[in-house]
């Protein structure tokens, strides 16, 4: 008995659009809370007051061409997406990818300009601290951005790596901020939410117009697509959140300093660049871990 020559069938993978929407919303929730948090209570008002000004006290250690190397980490991020996304017109053709990162660079940008004049409108809880308010963080917006669109359009074998380098420049465009005295930590921290937000709603239609490209051989098949990636993004985010967490209880279980700053031990500060760590690194390993599982897995030598 023979048998019947079969056309060859392409892979799929069990895609499903629940994992990303629940994952935005869960992004959303934690970018509301944040404001809710740091910007409408006293406790928290008080908590990113603090480390803003211990940052003051504790930055001026720093050698000065470190804060200036990291001052234009935002312009250069759109350099490289910008480069990346005509490689991937010109070259590849990938149009709709390349459509849909602009697309969450717009969308990241514009989001983050009115939750600063309106939604996340700063009260005034009699905390002594900035008069207007700045959260999210333009500048950290626009450099992760950038590192999320350039993300997008990456074959999957890229993407473990890319999203390890991309949290960690993310981090550093964000923390610069910071440490220049641009900007409190929730507001970075904001900032790096809104544009997950948008990354996950991206990857949700790329991963849908983009079948022929976005397959992969699963972790392990180059160095780029290795799971070391992924797991170091993993303990530096859910580390830099613990330790975020036991410094601020740390302040509480002290005893806070009655005016912000003005504590002997700048307890604050560091919560708050763990906490810009942890967020960054944690949002890198869950949108990489969450693009892996969802992209078209094939086998070694198939096309």
């Amino acid at each position: 008995m023979t048998s019947r020559p079969t056309s060859p069938r392409q892979p799929r993978a069990p895609r499903s659009p629940l994992l990303f929407v629940v994952a935005a919303l869960a992004c959303a929730a934690a970018l509301g809370w944040t404001s809710w948090a740091f910007v409408r209570t006293s406790t928290g008002q008080f908590a990113d007051a603090a480390a803003w000004r211990e940052a003051g006290v504790s930055s001026p250690d720093l050698p000065l061409p470190f804060l200036q190397v990291l001052d234009p980490l935002p312009a250069v991020s759109l350099v490289i997406a910008a480069g990346s996304l005509l490689f991937v017109v010109l070259v590849r053709r990938r149009y709709a990818a390349a459509s849909v990162a602009v697309g969450v660079i717009l969308a990241s940008t514009l989001t983050t300009q009115p939750l600063k004049t309106g939604v996340s409108a700063r009260p005034d809880r009699g905390i002594d601290t900035l008069a207007f308010n700045s959260l999210p963080s333009g500048h950290t917006t626009l450099a992760a951005s950038a590192v999320a669109a350039v993300f997008l359009v990456v074959p999957p074998r890229r993407r473990p790596f890319v999203a390890a380098l991309g949290g960690a420049y993310s981090i550093a465009a964000g923390a610069a901020t910071y440490l220049n005295l641009w900007h409190r930590p929730a507001d970075v921290v904001a900032a790096l939410l809104v544009v997950g937000t948008w990354t996950l709603v991206g990857g949700l239609i790329v991963l849908r117009t983009g079948n022929g490209w976005n397959r992969w051989q699963g972790f392990g098949a180059g160095w780029m697509s290795s799971r070391v990636w992924l797991a170091l993004c993993w303990v530096l985010g859910l580390g830099g959140l613990a330790v975020s967490a036991v410094l601020y209880f740390s302040v509480q279980a002290i005893g806070p300093a009655p005016v912000p700053g003005t504590a002997r031990l700048p307890l604050f500060f560091w919560s708050g660049l763990a906490l810009i760590v942890g967020t960054g690194f944690s949002l890198s390993a869950a949108a990489g871990w969450l693009f892996a599982s969802q992209a078209v897995l094939v086998r070694p030598g198939r096309r």
